[in-house]
């Protein structure tokens, strides 16, 4: 019987949409679903709509619930992970407010910038006590990352813990292609692509659409015709406060189009967040402190949908996009399918440093999770994805060495950081927000620097 552990249960919503597919799944629908969280009455409150989730779908797993993530692991297949240290309170308002002192403004920091640095420095210490008790309990188990800052993470787990078999799993490669079809006007079922790049960072290599005669169109000049021409990107309803313009106006110049949302691309280049350009933030409709709206509206809005799965007899969910019941009944089953996962970079993109975590096609079955090669990344992306990368590599080396100089190299390296403030002036943000987290910092972090 397969058991599969849920660290980070209490985010009872997702947790409720992963679990639901894992159960509508007939090879998985009899799985032992041990859920783990810190938090003992969010722990209870997922058990409930889990259990409520099982007995709608007439599956017959096992549920269990525990505050002790040694007991969940033990003897797991799969262990998904989803949560975030520190939380939206303090840690991610701190992330936003401290560099605003300095004249830095954020949309989103949770994955690269200042903001991901800093929530990179405090998750990766967790992720890997989890990957050594993996190590003892389960040594054999997959395990599912959820967790931003996602390329940090996955670099750091696999540069530590190379023999914990690990895939990085995000939506922004499904969720733009639902996108895409949307401003096409298409049904997303008819869309083909390829995906490269690394999470957040990683672009439509091609982007085609099926004709009536079975052939395939490529959709490229109909997107640039479309926005030189005002017609696309259509309203976001998902986020009007983002029309997404930023990405658009990222492919008429660099050829494709990226996978992660305007609001978060614009933080990861230095051309669209200028504090002497508010005109470019209007233009392009940027939404400034974004992540911290979204948080509380996201918070009450959970609390609400919570809510009304405990009052309810049954849970109907609807089939998510997310990939972990595809990747779990791949390998339980052998049927292969294809996900885009995040790994290590051992080949799959050549012209890529090795080690770093990228995001490509991967193959699943019953062997793993195993990455396709893509060597034909264009040069200007190689290029901009670097920039990326030299941030993410400077705190994968902070953290392995313990290097508080490797954390002020990261911040100096970072496109939008070092877009806005003077290299005396990223120290002393740097120093600031390493004192304001205090307790969420790892211990070497908190010792006082020496002048």
């Amino acid at each position: 019987m397969t058991r599969i552990a849920f660290i980070g249960a209490g985010s009872t919503v997702f947790m409720t949409n992963i679990v639901g597919d894992i159960l509508a799944r007939p090879a998985l629908a009899d799985a032992t679903i041990a859920l783990m969280d810190i938090d003992a009455k969010r722990l209870e409150e997922s058990t409930l709509v889990t259990r409520k989730l099982a007995a709608t779908l007439g599956a017959p797993a096992r549920i269990e619930a525990t505050t002790d993530r040694a007991r969940a692991l033990n003897g797991a297949d799969f262990v998904i992970v989803a949560f975030q240290i520190g939380g939206y309170r303090p840690c991610t308002v701190t992330d936003f407010e401290v560099p605003k002192g300095y004249g830095l403004r954020q949309t989103i920091a949770d994955t690269l910038g200042i903001g991901g640095i800093m929530r990179g420095l405090r998750t990766v210490p967790h992720l890997w006590a989890l990957a050594e008790d993996m190590r003892r309990l389960c040594p054999r188990a997959l395990m599912l990352q959820y967790v931003n800052p996602m390329a940090i993470n996955t670099w750091a787990l696999a540069a530590r813990y190379p023999d914990v078999a690990q895939v990085g799993l995000c939506h922004s490669v499904q969720g733009t292609a639902a996108e895409l079809a949307r401003d096409l006007g298409l049904p997303v079922s008819d869309l083909r692509y390829r995906v490269a790049g690394i999470n957040h960072m990683a672009f439509f290599l091609a982007l085609e659409a099926r004709t009536p005669g079975g052939g395939w169109r490529d959709l490229y000049p109909e997107l640039r015709a479309g926005y030189r021409e005002g017609r696309i990107p259509k309203p976001n309803r998902g986020n009007p406060r983002c029309p997404n313009r930023v990405r658009y106006e990222a492919m008429m110049h660099l050829g494709y189009f990226v996978t992660e949302s305007s609001e978060h691309f614009a933080e990861y280049v230095p051309w669209f967040l200028k504090s002497h350009r508010p005109d470019l933030v209007e233009a392009f409709g940027i939404p400034l402190d974004e992540y911290p709206r979204r948080c509380e509206e996201q918070i009450a809005a959970w609390a609400a949908q919570a809510e009304s799965y405990r009052a309810a007899g049954r849970i109907d969910v609807a089939p998510s996009h997310e990939y972990a019941a595809t990747i779990m009944n791949a390998v339980v089953t052998g049927e292969p399918a294809v996900i885009y996962g995040n790994v290590a970079n051992r080949g799959a993109i050549p012209q890529l440093p090795a080690g770093a975590a990228v995001e490509v096609p991967c193959l699943v079955d019953a062997s793993g999770v195993q990455p396709t090669v893509v060597a034909d990344m264009p040069a200007q992306l190689v290029a901009l994805i670097r920039t990326n990368l030299n941030v993410q590599e400077l705190t994968v080396a902070a953290l392995m060495a313990e290097s508080r100089e490797h954390v002020y190299h990261a911040a100096m390296l970072d496109p939008r950081t070092a877009a806005e403030l003077d290299l005396g002036q990223i120290r002393a943000l740097v120093d600031e927000l390493i004192a304001a987290h205090g307790e969420w910092m790892p211990e070497w972090l908190r010792t006082p620097r020496v002048a």
